[in-house]
């Protein structure tokens, strides 16, 4: 199936969402894993709390141009190989979708948005909130891990001459090219 390049919306999206997503798990897994000064995990904290919360909307559009995209897509054309790259994409939706959800769930305060707005905690029982923090970790080992197989898939196509990364440039996005649905 051949398909234009992404469009400069969905690129500009594409890479906000991989800032974001990269610099909260690392610097979210740095505070947590590391010892570092009690100071620089509540930085770390608020930063990934205020950064996540003003990313949803831009997630929720994200994931209604992906959808709207697959809406249009038959699955039984594609090749092997292209069904695993749409259901690598899926599960990258939906873990993030996932770490998203239960981030807010598992809140044990109000939700400080850089100091400019404060949103009231949805949950108030311990156990709950428990649960909903566990969730979240493991949601972000797993996001991690998708993520790291996301870069090696890019890593390999761009070895084997598909020119991903040139599809992905805002410099050259909304260009036609006859590279594979991917």
């Amino acid at each position: 199936m051949m398909v234009s390049d992404y469009s400069r919306q969905r690129v500009l999206l594409h890479w906000m969402s991989a800032a974001v997503i990269v610099w909260t798990l690392a610097s979210g897994f740095y505070a947590a894993g590391i010892d570092v000064p009690v100071p620089i995990k509540h930085w770390v904290a608020f930063i990934n709390v205020s950064l996540t919360t003003v990313f949803i909307p831009f997630f929720v559009w994200r994931l209604f141009i992906f959808a709207s995209h697959i809406r249009h897509v038959s699955v039984t054309a594609l090749s092997i190989m292209e069904r695993l790259v749409l259901l690598a994409h899926g599960l990258i939706y939906f873990t993030v979708s996932f770490v998203l959800v239960t981030g807010v769930l598992m809140m044990d305060r109000s939700i400080d948005v850089f100091g400019v707005l404060e949103i009231v905690q949805p949950l108030e029982d311990a156990d709950l909130l428990a649960q909903f923090s566990a969730a979240h970790v493991w949601a972000c080992v797993v996001l991690a891990a998708l993520i790291a197989l996301h870069v090696g898939a890019v890593i390999v196509h761009e070895l084997c001459g598909h020119r991903i990364l040139r599809r992905m440039s805002l410099r050259l996005c909304g260009n036609r090219s006859n590279e594979r649905f991917e």
